[in-house]
Parts: C-alpha cells; structure tokens; sequence
C-alpha cells in the first residue's frame, strides 16, 4: 500500500481484524444487499445503510448535516473517531459511505481493502450478534464540502469546456444499450449513452480478483496512460446513481493522488432524464470504425 498516494487512508482485514476493540474506532458496514449484515458480519461493525440511513426519503438528495450528525451519534461515531468502512460489491458502497462522511466533514476515514469479499477469503470471523449499541456521542456535522460533489450544471459547463469526465459504468451503459448494470432490471433513466466527451473506464478495473485495488503502478497505467488523465485538471466521474463512481472517486482522489476530482451523484438517473440534456451513444473515440461515429443527441 505504500505506493498509494495516500496509504493512510487504506487498511488490511488483517488490521481490521486487530482493532476490533479499539475505543477509539468504529467499524462501518455498508451493503447494496441489506441482509448481508445479518447473515454474518465483522464483530463488533455498525450497519449504515446507504438508502435510508444517508438518503432524504422525500428530497432526492443527502439527509442534511443535523440528520447525519443525529445518524453518528446513534451509531457511537464521535468527530474524533475513526470509522472503517467495508461493504460487499468491492466496496462500492463502503466508498460511497466514506464519500458522503467527507462530504460532512468526518476527518479520520479508512476503506478496509478487499470488503467482505477479502474477509471472508482471510477466513476471519464473522458475527451474527444484533447490532451493536455504543454510547451515544454529541457529534457536530460540518457544512457539505461541495469540493468533493458535481451537481449537473457544472457538469454540463465542464464537458461544454472539453474537460475530463470518467463513466465507470459497464460498457453497455456507456454505448447506450443498457440502461443499468447486466443482470439488473433496466430502468432508472428514459434514455441510454453517457455524457459527451466523457471515457470508458468501467470501475472494476481499479480491482483484483479478491476484491482489493490493484497496486497504484497498474491505476496509474490504467488512468493516466491509457486513458489520459491528469492530476491536475478537474476530473469528474459519474455512473448510474453515484456508488460506482463514489468508487472511482475514492482510487483517483486516495490511490492516485488526483488534487481536484468530484463525484457527480446524480449521475445517469438523473441525466438520462433531463429535457434537453446532450447525450452521446456508441464506444468511446478510437474504439469506433472509421464508417460510424457515436450518436450525439440531446433529445434521445
């Protein structure tokens, strides 16, 4: 891990495993599926679920930073803790948990690499406890670090401008064929094909086999040689609700060192559906024949 950009902020099962006990940390599962935790869990983890846990059941947006300061008190999450995250599905939703604990403010965030996933090929322990309760903490939320979040006009300034935009979704989301991931149901947006300009990098090439990040040499080839991103420039990644880019995010901000990139969290569902909006269908440039060229539409 020393390679990384930022070590610090990646950790072991094996380290993990070590700190189970630690006052001073808390360790944070979240799932896509829900019923994971109760089927087995790491000892001792607190549940965040990313739906109604960190999601406004009315406003399509975040819970605001008195409802996330009530949610880390609940939990026994205090400002100076530091909360380990890991999830199943590689982390996507452990990273999108860390994203939105930064994007209030929470100081000390870790991933453990590889998730459930690595735990379980460890053949570490796991708990079928209920969840655990810890002493409630006053815990003070700070503004949304918008630093960290793209909302859709600036995305739409920021491909108009020529600058770089990653969909890490699954190459037939990005051609326009599917509307979500193979094997899910394809709803969520009115229409297929990603945001003009932006390249094809589908999230899980950032991981291994075991559900850990690839080692920074191999990020580095994959990012910045193949595919031309700089560190420097403003880089902005989406997918369909902003999980899997929340992914990405984490390895281009984290792994990398990237100093400016945004996770855009409304993503396809919410472009794909907006009157007006360009769109782009087909492969990424240098991946089409020279007879076709991707479809630009900005009615569908």
């Amino acid at each position: 891990m020393a390679s990384y950009a930022h070590p610090e902020v990646l950790v072991s099962t094996g380290w993990a495993a070590e700190h189970l006990s630690d006052p001073g940390i808390r360790i944070v599962e979240s799932d896509e599926d829900v019923l994971l935790y109760t089927q087995g869990h790491v000892p001792g983890a607190v549940m965040i679920d990313w739906q109604t846990d960190l999601q406004d059941a009315i406003v399509r947006d975040y819970i605001g930073k008195e409802r996330f300061a009530q949610l880390c008190s609940s939990k026994g999450i205090g400002n100076d803790t530091t909360v380990v995250f890991y999830g199943d599905k590689n982390n996507w939703w452990a990273c999108y948990a860390f994203w939105v604990f930064k994007l209030y403010g929470h100081e000390k965030c870790l991933i453990m690499d590889g998730g459930r996933k690595k735990w379980e090929l460890d053949g570490r322990e796991w708990s079928r406890d209920p969840e655990a309760s810890y002493p409630r903490t006053q815990y003070v939320a700070k503004e949304p670090d918008l630093s960290i979040r793209a909302f859709r006009e600036e995305v739409l300034k920021h491909t108009r401008a020529g600058k770089p935009l990653v969909d890490v979704r699954s190459p037939g989301e990005y051609t326009g064929e599917l509307l979500s991931m193979p094997d899910y149901p394809q709803e969520g947006a009115l229409r297929g094909g990603h945001i003009p300009g932006a390249v094809s990098i589908p999230w899980s090439k950032a991981v291994q086999e075991d559900g850990t990040f690839k080692p920074a040499k191999e990020l580095e080839k994959l990012y910045c040689k193949e595919n031309g991103l700089g560190r420097r420039g403003r880089t902005i990644a989406y997918c369909r609700i902003g999980e899997r880019s929340s992914h990405t995010w984490f390895v281009l901000k984290y792994l990398l060192g990237f100093g400016n990139v945004k996770n855009y969290d409304g993503s396809w569902t919410e472009w794909g559906n907006m009157v007006g909006m360009p769109i782009e269908r087909g492969p990424q440039p240098g991946a089409v024949p020279s007879e076709q060229k991707p479809q630009t539409t900005a009615t569908g």
